[in-house]
Protein backbone atom coordinates (compact mmCIF):
# COMPACT_ATOMS: atom_id res chain seq x y z
CA UNK A 1 0.00 0.00 0.00
CA UNK A 2 1.50 3.39 -0.64
CA UNK A 3 2.16 5.90 1.34
CA UNK A 4 -0.35 8.51 0.38
CA UNK A 5 -3.00 5.42 0.63
CA UNK A 6 -2.31 4.46 4.01
CA UNK A 7 -2.07 8.38 5.52
CA UNK A 8 -5.52 8.73 4.01
CA UNK A 9 -7.07 5.66 5.60
CA UNK A 10 -5.32 6.31 8.28
CA UNK A 11 -7.38 10.20 9.06
CA UNK A 12 -10.84 8.53 8.08
CA UNK A 13 -10.08 5.45 11.19
CA UNK A 14 -12.04 6.88 13.63
CA UNK A 15 -14.64 8.36 12.21
CA UNK A 16 -16.17 10.32 14.79
CA UNK A 17 -12.56 11.38 15.96
CA UNK A 18 -12.08 12.43 12.90
CA UNK A 19 -15.32 14.55 12.80
CA UNK A 20 -13.90 16.65 15.55
CA UNK A 21 -10.94 17.21 14.59
CA UNK A 22 -12.33 18.95 11.22
CA UNK A 23 -14.89 20.63 13.07
CA UNK A 24 -12.02 22.70 15.81
CA UNK A 25 -10.09 23.05 12.46
CA UNK A 26 -13.02 24.54 10.85
CA UNK A 27 -13.48 27.19 13.47
CA UNK A 28 -9.89 28.44 13.75
CA UNK A 29 -8.65 27.92 10.40
CA UNK A 30 -12.28 30.36 9.59
CA UNK A 31 -11.43 32.58 12.10
CA UNK A 32 -7.57 32.87 10.93
CA UNK A 33 -9.00 33.59 7.37
CA UNK A 34 -11.46 36.44 8.26
CA UNK A 35 -9.27 38.12 9.83
CA UNK A 36 -6.31 37.94 7.29
CA UNK A 37 -9.24 38.75 4.38
CA UNK A 38 -10.26 42.16 7.31
CA UNK A 39 -6.49 42.90 7.36
CA UNK A 40 -6.55 42.51 3.70
CA UNK A 41 -9.57 45.19 3.50
CA UNK A 42 -8.25 47.45 5.92
CA UNK A 43 -5.20 47.64 4.46
CA UNK A 44 -6.52 48.61 1.09
CA UNK A 45 -8.92 51.51 3.07
CA UNK A 46 -5.58 53.07 4.47
CA UNK A 47 -4.04 53.17 1.16
CA UNK A 48 -7.08 54.19 -0.54
CA UNK A 49 -7.64 57.10 1.90
CA UNK A 50 -3.63 58.23 1.84
CA UNK A 51 -3.91 57.90 -2.06
CA UNK A 52 -6.89 59.86 -2.56
CA UNK A 53 -6.73 62.74 0.39
CA UNK A 54 -3.18 62.15 2.29
CA UNK A 55 -1.18 63.89 -0.68
CA UNK A 56 -3.86 66.76 -1.40
CA UNK A 57 -4.20 70.49 -0.51
CA UNK A 58 -6.61 72.80 -1.54
CA UNK A 59 -6.09 76.32 -2.05
CA UNK A 60 -9.20 78.69 -1.91
CA UNK A 61 -9.44 82.77 -1.48
CA UNK A 62 -7.65 84.16 1.34
CA UNK A 63 -11.10 84.99 3.78
CA UNK A 64 -12.79 82.61 2.25
CA UNK A 65 -14.86 80.39 4.14
CA UNK A 66 -17.49 78.03 3.29
CA UNK A 67 -20.43 80.24 1.96
CA UNK A 68 -19.30 83.55 3.90
CA UNK A 69 -15.96 85.50 3.87
CA UNK A 70 -14.37 87.67 1.42
CA UNK A 71 -11.51 87.71 0.04
CA UNK A 72 -10.09 87.95 -3.63
CA UNK A 73 -10.64 85.38 -6.50
CA UNK A 74 -8.06 83.15 -7.42
CA UNK A 75 -6.57 83.36 -10.99
CA UNK A 76 -4.80 80.90 -13.48
CA UNK A 77 -1.82 82.74 -12.93
CA UNK A 78 -1.15 81.49 -9.52
CA UNK A 79 -2.53 78.40 -10.55
CA UNK A 80 1.32 78.02 -12.39
CA UNK A 81 2.74 79.70 -9.59
CA UNK A 82 1.43 76.66 -7.73
CA UNK A 83 2.23 74.04 -9.90
CA UNK A 84 6.14 75.21 -9.71
CA UNK A 85 6.22 75.03 -5.91
CA UNK A 86 9.00 72.08 -5.16
CA UNK A 87 6.99 68.62 -4.60
CA UNK A 88 4.01 69.57 -6.40
CA UNK A 89 2.89 67.10 -8.72
CA UNK A 90 0.01 68.66 -10.25
CA UNK A 91 -2.70 71.84 -9.99
CA UNK A 92 -6.30 71.01 -10.85
CA UNK A 93 -7.86 74.64 -11.06
CA UNK A 94 -11.80 74.45 -10.66
CA UNK A 95 -14.69 77.10 -11.36
CA UNK A 96 -18.08 76.81 -9.58
CA UNK A 97 -21.46 77.87 -10.96
CA UNK A 98 -24.67 77.65 -9.57
CA UNK A 99 -27.68 76.61 -12.30
CA UNK A 100 -31.09 77.71 -12.35
CA UNK A 101 -34.11 76.47 -14.42
CA UNK A 102 -34.97 78.85 -16.83
CA UNK A 103 -38.56 78.19 -16.33
CA UNK A 104 -38.76 79.01 -12.63
CA UNK A 105 -36.30 81.78 -12.81
CA UNK A 106 -38.98 83.31 -15.24
CA UNK A 107 -41.74 82.68 -12.69
CA UNK A 108 -40.20 83.83 -9.34
CA UNK A 109 -38.97 86.95 -11.64
CA UNK A 110 -40.33 90.40 -10.75
CA UNK A 111 -41.86 91.51 -6.93
CA UNK A 112 -41.70 89.72 -4.64
CA UNK A 113 -39.67 87.09 -6.63
CA UNK A 114 -36.61 85.37 -6.61
CA UNK A 115 -33.64 87.57 -8.41
CA UNK A 116 -30.80 85.39 -10.66
CA UNK A 117 -28.19 86.28 -8.49
CA UNK A 118 -28.88 85.57 -5.09
CA UNK A 119 -27.85 82.68 -2.74
CA UNK A 120 -24.61 80.90 -1.29
CA UNK A 121 -21.56 80.67 -2.52
CA UNK A 122 -19.28 78.64 -4.24
CA UNK A 123 -15.76 76.88 -2.80
CA UNK A 124 -13.99 79.25 -0.66
CA UNK A 125 -16.54 81.55 0.01
CA UNK A 126 -16.41 82.54 -3.37
CA UNK A 127 -19.81 83.70 -4.67
CA UNK A 128 -20.84 81.46 -7.56
CA UNK A 129 -22.02 82.94 -10.53
CA UNK A 130 -25.68 82.09 -11.49
CA UNK A 131 -26.83 81.38 -15.12
CA UNK A 132 -30.22 79.48 -16.55
CA UNK A 133 -30.15 76.13 -17.65
CA UNK A 134 -33.16 73.80 -19.19
CA UNK A 135 -32.36 71.19 -16.19
CA UNK A 136 -34.48 70.70 -13.36
CA UNK A 137 -32.86 70.00 -10.23
CA UNK A 138 -33.44 66.39 -8.75
CA UNK A 139 -33.66 67.52 -5.29
CA UNK A 140 -36.96 68.90 -4.28
CA UNK A 141 -36.74 71.58 -2.04
CA UNK A 142 -38.49 70.99 0.75
CA UNK A 143 -38.80 72.19 4.57
CA UNK A 144 -35.37 72.85 4.61
CA UNK A 145 -34.73 74.75 1.70
CA UNK A 146 -37.73 76.81 1.37
CA UNK A 147 -36.61 77.82 5.04
CA UNK A 148 -32.68 78.32 4.04
CA UNK A 149 -34.16 80.30 1.04
CA UNK A 150 -36.46 82.41 3.30
CA UNK A 151 -33.67 83.35 5.82
CA UNK A 152 -31.59 84.69 2.53
CA UNK A 153 -34.14 86.51 1.46
CA UNK A 154 -34.59 85.04 -1.89
CA UNK A 155 -37.78 83.23 -1.61
CA UNK A 156 -39.70 85.94 -2.11
CA UNK A 157 -41.50 88.94 -0.28
CA UNK A 158 -44.09 86.42 1.11
CA UNK A 159 -44.89 86.50 4.78
CA UNK A 160 -44.52 83.27 6.68
CA UNK A 161 -46.08 82.07 10.07
CA UNK A 162 -46.41 84.81 13.02
CA UNK A 163 -45.33 83.83 16.38
CA UNK A 164 -48.13 85.08 18.04
CA UNK A 165 -50.47 82.74 15.68
CA UNK A 166 -52.33 85.90 14.54
CA UNK A 167 -52.14 88.20 11.09
CA UNK A 168 -53.00 91.91 10.85
CA UNK A 169 -53.89 93.37 7.71
CA UNK A 170 -53.93 91.87 4.56
CA UNK A 171 -54.01 87.73 5.20
CA UNK A 172 -50.80 86.09 5.08
CA UNK A 173 -48.86 84.55 2.08
CA UNK A 174 -46.91 81.80 2.33
CA UNK A 175 -43.86 81.75 0.58
CA UNK A 176 -43.57 80.60 -2.97
CA UNK A 177 -41.86 77.70 -3.02
CA UNK A 178 -38.36 77.45 -5.17
CA UNK A 179 -36.56 75.00 -7.46
CA UNK A 180 -32.64 74.39 -5.26
CA UNK A 181 -29.95 75.23 -7.92
CA UNK A 182 -27.53 72.65 -9.63
CA UNK A 183 -24.07 73.24 -8.82
CA UNK A 184 -22.03 72.71 -12.19
CA UNK A 185 -17.84 72.89 -11.77
CA UNK A 186 -15.53 73.51 -14.12
CA UNK A 187 -12.43 71.76 -13.76
CA UNK A 188 -8.90 70.73 -14.89
CA UNK A 189 -8.84 67.38 -15.13
CA UNK A 190 -11.17 64.17 -14.80
CA UNK A 191 -11.08 64.34 -10.73
CA UNK A 192 -12.88 64.90 -7.61
CA UNK A 193 -12.90 67.03 -5.10
CA UNK A 194 -10.08 64.42 -3.39
CA UNK A 195 -8.08 64.25 -6.20
CA UNK A 196 -9.13 61.04 -7.11
CA UNK A 197 -10.30 60.02 -10.36
CA UNK A 198 -13.75 60.51 -10.92
CA UNK A 199 -15.91 57.22 -11.33
CA UNK A 200 -18.11 57.05 -14.54
CA UNK A 201 -21.28 54.69 -14.06
CA UNK A 202 -21.74 55.01 -18.04
CA UNK A 203 -19.76 56.83 -21.13
CA UNK A 204 -16.60 58.44 -21.08
CA UNK A 205 -14.95 61.56 -19.76
CA UNK A 206 -14.45 65.21 -21.49
CA UNK A 207 -11.56 64.16 -23.23
CA UNK A 208 -8.85 67.63 -22.54
CA UNK A 209 -10.32 69.39 -19.55
CA UNK A 210 -8.21 72.46 -20.29
CA UNK A 211 -9.78 73.22 -23.64
CA UNK A 212 -13.59 74.36 -24.27
CA UNK A 213 -16.04 71.91 -24.75
CA UNK A 214 -19.37 71.54 -24.95
CA UNK A 215 -19.57 67.98 -23.41
CA UNK A 216 -20.94 67.66 -19.74
CA UNK A 217 -20.60 65.14 -16.84
CA UNK A 218 -23.85 64.10 -15.18
CA UNK A 219 -24.83 62.87 -11.69
CA UNK A 220 -27.15 59.81 -12.30
CA UNK A 221 -30.01 61.38 -10.54
CA UNK A 222 -30.25 64.63 -12.29
CA UNK A 223 -30.03 62.95 -15.60
CA UNK A 224 -32.65 60.43 -14.88
CA UNK A 225 -34.69 63.76 -13.22
CA UNK A 226 -34.32 65.42 -16.69
CA UNK A 227 -34.81 61.98 -18.81
CA UNK A 228 -31.19 62.11 -19.93
CA UNK A 229 -28.70 59.92 -20.91
CA UNK A 230 -25.54 59.68 -22.73
CA UNK A 231 -25.81 61.90 -26.26
CA UNK A 232 -28.48 63.74 -24.40
CA UNK A 233 -28.38 67.58 -25.30
CA UNK A 234 -29.55 70.36 -22.61
CA UNK A 235 -28.65 74.14 -22.42
CA UNK A 236 -26.93 76.07 -20.39
CA UNK A 237 -27.37 80.08 -20.66
CA UNK A 238 -28.60 79.46 -24.21
CA UNK A 239 -25.46 77.44 -25.10
CA UNK A 240 -26.40 73.42 -26.09
CA UNK A 241 -24.45 70.71 -23.97
CA UNK A 242 -24.32 67.54 -25.00
CA UNK A 243 -24.15 64.21 -22.04
CA UNK A 244 -20.26 62.68 -22.65
CA UNK A 245 -20.81 60.22 -19.30
CA UNK A 246 -22.80 59.65 -16.05
CA UNK A 247 -20.68 59.48 -12.69
CA UNK A 248 -22.64 58.69 -8.97
CA UNK A 249 -21.48 60.22 -6.18
CA UNK A 250 -23.11 58.55 -3.56
CA UNK A 251 -25.23 61.07 -2.41
CA UNK A 252 -28.06 63.38 -3.17
CA UNK A 253 -26.42 66.75 -3.04
CA UNK A 254 -23.54 64.92 -5.29
CA UNK A 255 -25.74 63.48 -7.65
CA UNK A 256 -27.84 67.03 -8.50
CA UNK A 257 -24.28 68.68 -10.07
CA UNK A 258 -22.71 68.16 -13.09
CA UNK A 259 -19.20 68.94 -14.18
CA UNK A 260 -17.84 70.94 -17.47
CA UNK A 261 -14.24 72.04 -18.63
CA UNK A 262 -12.45 74.26 -17.29
CA UNK A 263 -12.63 77.01 -19.66
CA UNK A 264 -16.34 76.13 -20.50
CA UNK A 265 -17.18 77.39 -16.62
CA UNK A 266 -14.95 80.22 -16.87
CA UNK A 267 -16.76 81.34 -20.35
CA UNK A 268 -20.46 80.82 -18.83
CA UNK A 269 -19.51 82.54 -15.87
CA UNK A 270 -17.70 85.95 -18.31
CA UNK A 271 -14.57 85.46 -16.11
CA UNK A 272 -12.13 84.00 -17.81
CA UNK A 273 -9.13 83.78 -15.82
CA UNK A 274 -11.13 83.36 -12.64
CA UNK A 275 -10.80 80.23 -10.46
CA UNK A 276 -12.88 79.04 -7.39
CA UNK A 277 -10.14 77.30 -5.75
CA UNK A 278 -7.43 74.92 -6.99
CA UNK A 279 -6.94 71.11 -5.72
CA UNK A 280 -2.93 70.68 -5.33
CA UNK A 281 -1.66 67.36 -5.71
CA UNK A 282 1.72 66.37 -3.49
CA UNK A 283 3.75 63.92 -4.93
CA UNK A 284 3.91 62.15 -1.61
CA UNK A 285 2.99 62.40 2.38
CA UNK A 286 6.68 62.98 3.73
CA UNK A 287 6.15 66.34 1.25
CA UNK A 288 2.92 67.58 2.06
CA UNK A 289 3.77 69.72 5.03
CA UNK A 290 6.77 71.37 3.26
CA UNK A 291 4.52 72.20 0.00
CA UNK A 292 1.87 73.13 2.18
CA UNK A 293 4.39 75.64 3.91
CA UNK A 294 5.85 76.47 0.22
CA UNK A 295 2.97 77.07 -1.28
CA UNK A 296 1.26 79.11 1.31
CA UNK A 297 4.76 81.70 0.79
CA UNK A 298 4.55 81.63 -2.68
CA UNK A 299 1.40 82.76 -2.68
CA UNK A 300 0.92 84.74 -0.01
CA UNK A 301 -1.17 84.66 2.52
CA UNK A 302 -3.07 87.64 2.22
CA UNK A 303 -4.13 86.47 -1.39
CA UNK A 304 -4.61 82.17 -1.01
CA UNK A 305 -5.25 80.05 2.21
CA UNK A 306 -3.61 76.27 1.54
CA UNK A 307 -5.79 73.80 4.03
CA UNK A 308 -4.39 70.37 4.60
CA UNK A 309 -6.95 67.98 4.02
CA UNK A 310 -5.20 64.50 5.48
CA UNK A 311 -4.90 66.53 8.72
CA UNK A 312 -8.76 66.03 9.20
CA UNK A 313 -8.13 62.24 8.57
CA UNK A 314 -4.95 61.54 10.28
CA UNK A 315 -7.34 60.22 13.81
CA UNK A 316 -9.24 58.04 11.17
CA UNK A 317 -6.02 56.54 9.32
CA UNK A 318 -4.42 55.77 12.35
CA UNK A 319 -7.48 54.28 14.00
CA UNK A 320 -7.38 52.22 10.97
CA UNK A 321 -3.76 51.79 11.23
CA UNK A 322 -4.61 49.84 14.68
CA UNK A 323 -7.43 47.84 13.48
CA UNK A 324 -4.96 46.41 10.80
CA UNK A 325 -2.23 45.31 13.42
CA UNK A 326 -4.79 44.06 15.57
CA UNK A 327 -6.56 41.71 12.54
CA UNK A 328 -2.82 40.77 11.38
CA UNK A 329 -2.31 39.74 15.41
CA UNK A 330 -5.71 38.26 15.61
CA UNK A 331 -4.49 36.27 12.33
CA UNK A 332 -1.63 35.23 13.77
CA UNK A 333 -3.08 33.54 16.94
CA UNK A 334 -5.59 32.05 15.14
CA UNK A 335 -3.20 30.61 12.79
CA UNK A 336 -1.14 29.40 15.95
CA UNK A 337 -4.51 28.06 17.98
CA UNK A 338 -4.34 25.91 14.62
CA UNK A 339 -1.17 24.78 14.60
CA UNK A 340 -1.26 24.00 17.72
CA UNK A 341 -4.42 21.46 17.79
CA UNK A 342 -2.62 19.66 15.36
CA UNK A 343 0.25 19.04 16.78
CA UNK A 344 -1.58 17.96 19.67
CA UNK A 345 -3.40 15.80 17.42
CA UNK A 346 -0.53 14.52 16.13
CA UNK A 347 1.31 13.64 19.12
CA UNK A 348 -2.21 12.02 20.39
CA UNK A 349 -2.25 10.04 16.67
CA UNK A 350 2.31 9.46 17.28
CA UNK A 351 1.99 7.81 20.26
CA UNK A 352 -0.99 5.52 19.24
CA UNK A 353 0.81 4.36 16.75
CA UNK A 354 4.22 3.88 18.38
CA UNK A 355 4.57 -0.11 17.54
CA UNK A 356 3.12 0.53 14.21
CA UNK A 357 5.95 3.26 13.95
CA UNK A 358 8.69 0.38 15.18
CA UNK A 359 7.18 -2.20 12.90
CA UNK A 360 7.78 0.22 9.40
CA UNK A 361 11.04 0.69 11.31
CA UNK A 362 12.17 -2.85 11.50
CA UNK A 363 11.28 -3.86 7.74
CA UNK A 364 13.67 -1.03 6.72
CA UNK A 365 11.27 1.98 6.35
CA UNK A 366 13.23 5.52 6.36
CA UNK A 367 12.79 7.96 8.82
CA UNK A 368 11.27 10.67 5.66
CA UNK A 369 8.93 8.05 4.75
CA UNK A 370 7.55 7.98 8.67
CA UNK A 371 7.23 11.74 8.80
CA UNK A 372 6.17 11.71 5.50
CA UNK A 373 3.11 9.28 6.35
CA UNK A 374 2.21 11.66 8.92
CA UNK A 375 2.17 14.96 7.43
CA UNK A 376 -0.10 13.48 4.49
CA UNK A 377 -2.71 12.67 7.18
CA UNK A 378 -2.15 15.75 9.16
CA UNK A 379 -2.47 17.46 5.64
CA UNK A 380 -6.31 15.42 4.70
CA UNK A 381 -7.90 16.66 8.04
CA UNK A 382 -6.22 20.63 7.02
CA UNK A 383 -7.67 19.96 3.76
CA UNK A 384 -11.28 19.05 4.93
CA UNK A 385 -11.03 21.79 8.03
CA UNK A 386 -9.54 24.67 5.04
CA UNK A 387 -12.92 24.18 2.94
CA UNK A 388 -15.01 24.29 6.06
CA UNK A 389 -13.21 27.39 7.02
CA UNK A 390 -12.92 28.85 3.69
CA UNK A 391 -16.59 28.65 3.67
CA UNK A 392 -16.86 30.44 7.23
CA UNK A 393 -14.74 33.09 6.08
CA UNK A 394 -16.00 34.20 2.98
CA UNK A 395 -19.62 34.89 5.14
CA UNK A 396 -18.18 36.21 8.26
CA UNK A 397 -15.21 38.24 6.61
CA UNK A 398 -17.38 41.05 5.58
CA UNK A 399 -19.14 41.76 8.29
CA UNK A 400 -16.02 41.32 10.73
CA UNK A 401 -14.25 44.27 8.45
CA UNK A 402 -17.35 46.03 8.22
CA UNK A 403 -17.52 46.21 11.94
CA UNK A 404 -13.65 46.91 12.87
CA UNK A 405 -13.75 49.79 10.40
CA UNK A 406 -17.18 50.69 11.20
CA UNK A 407 -16.55 51.44 15.09
CA UNK A 408 -13.20 53.19 14.36
CA UNK A 409 -14.28 55.61 11.33
CA UNK A 410 -17.69 56.32 13.70
CA UNK A 411 -15.18 57.59 16.65
CA UNK A 412 -12.88 59.50 13.63
CA UNK A 413 -15.67 60.83 12.75
CA UNK A 414 -17.00 62.21 15.61
CA UNK A 415 -13.53 63.59 16.41
CA UNK A 416 -13.20 65.53 12.69
CA UNK A 417 -16.59 66.87 13.16
CA UNK A 418 -16.69 68.47 16.29
CA UNK A 419 -13.07 69.98 14.73
CA UNK A 420 -15.35 71.76 11.93
CA UNK A 421 -16.19 75.12 11.96
CA UNK A 422 -20.09 74.86 11.60
CA UNK A 423 -19.60 75.05 7.75
CA UNK A 424 -22.48 73.10 5.97
CA UNK A 425 -20.73 70.36 3.95
CA UNK A 426 -17.56 72.28 4.14
CA UNK A 427 -14.01 71.35 5.54
CA UNK A 428 -11.63 73.69 7.92
CA UNK A 429 -10.59 75.38 4.45
CA UNK A 430 -14.16 76.53 3.28
CA UNK A 431 -13.69 73.69 0.21
CA UNK A 432 -14.81 70.35 0.23
CA UNK A 433 -16.84 67.88 -1.30
CA UNK A 434 -21.29 68.64 -0.41
CA UNK A 435 -20.01 72.45 -0.46
CA UNK A 436 -18.18 72.58 -3.32
CA UNK A 437 -20.58 70.28 -5.84
CA UNK A 438 -18.75 67.57 -5.83
CA UNK A 439 -19.03 64.33 -4.78
CA UNK A 440 -19.35 63.40 -1.26
CA UNK A 441 -19.38 65.47 1.88
CA UNK A 442 -19.32 65.41 5.68
CA UNK A 443 -16.26 66.71 8.31
CA UNK A 444 -13.88 64.57 5.65
CA UNK A 445 -15.13 66.27 2.51
CA UNK A 446 -14.43 63.55 -0.36
CA UNK A 447 -13.02 61.04 1.62
CA UNK A 448 -16.09 60.44 4.08
CA UNK A 449 -17.24 58.06 2.03
CA UNK A 450 -14.19 56.44 1.68
CA UNK A 451 -13.59 56.24 5.44
CA UNK A 452 -17.27 55.18 6.49
CA UNK A 453 -17.28 52.14 3.87
CA UNK A 454 -15.40 49.03 3.33
CA UNK A 455 -15.36 46.21 0.46
CA UNK A 456 -14.24 42.78 2.24
CA UNK A 457 -14.31 40.03 -0.09
CA UNK A 458 -12.44 36.65 0.54
CA UNK A 459 -10.84 36.54 -2.76
CA UNK A 460 -9.14 33.47 -4.14
CA UNK A 461 -5.95 34.93 -3.21
CA UNK A 462 -6.23 36.06 0.25
CA UNK A 463 -7.89 32.59 0.91
CA UNK A 464 -5.30 30.78 -1.04
CA UNK A 465 -2.53 32.72 0.92
CA UNK A 466 -4.00 31.72 4.34
CA UNK A 467 -4.47 28.28 3.01
CA UNK A 468 -0.91 27.95 2.55
CA UNK A 469 0.02 29.23 5.45
CA UNK A 470 -2.22 26.98 7.38
CA UNK A 471 -0.76 23.69 5.63
CA UNK A 472 2.38 25.38 6.71
CA UNK A 473 1.76 25.07 10.01
CA UNK A 474 0.25 21.98 9.96
CA UNK A 475 3.18 20.51 8.13
CA UNK A 476 5.57 21.79 11.25
CA UNK A 477 3.38 20.36 13.90
CA UNK A 478 3.08 17.20 11.71
CA UNK A 479 6.65 16.61 11.62
CA UNK A 480 7.91 17.22 14.51
CA UNK A 481 6.21 14.25 17.10
CA UNK A 482 6.53 12.22 14.21
CA UNK A 483 9.96 12.60 13.47
CA UNK A 484 10.82 12.33 17.18
CA UNK A 485 9.46 9.21 17.39
CA UNK A 486 11.12 7.85 14.02
CA UNK A 487 14.25 8.42 15.63
CA UNK A 488 13.79 5.98 18.48
CA UNK A 489 15.26 2.32 17.48
CA UNK A 490 12.51 0.05 16.85
CA UNK A 491 13.81 -2.41 19.72
CA UNK A 492 13.03 0.17 21.91
CA UNK A 493 10.04 0.70 20.78
CA UNK A 494 8.40 -3.15 20.25
CA UNK A 495 9.97 -3.63 24.07
CA UNK A 496 7.71 -0.56 25.25
CA UNK A 497 4.57 -2.17 23.74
Amino acid sequence: MSVLARSVGNAFRNKVRTAAVVAVLAVAIGLALSMLVANQAVAGKVAELNASVGTVLTVTPAGGQGFEGGGEPLTAAQAATAASVPNVSSVVGTKALRLRNAAAVAAQAGPGGQGGQGGQGGPGGQSATTVTTSLTAAIDAGTLGNRNQAATGTSGSGTTGSTTGSTTGSSTQAAPTFSLPITATGIGAEVDATGKALQLTQGTGLGDYTAASTGALLGTTLAEKNGLGVGSTFTIKDQTFSVTGLFDAGTAFGNNALFVTLPSAQTLAALPDELSAMIVTVNSMENVDAAKSALQAALGSDKADVSQGQRNLQTAVSSLGSVKNISFIAFAAALATAGLIILLIMVMLVRERRREIGVLKAIGAPNRTIGLQFVLEALVLVALGSVVGAAVASFASGGIASALISSNSATATTGAATGQRGIPGGAAGGFAAGGAGFPGGGPFGGANQLLTSVTASASPGVIAAGIAAVFGVAIVGALVPALLTARIRPIEVLRGE
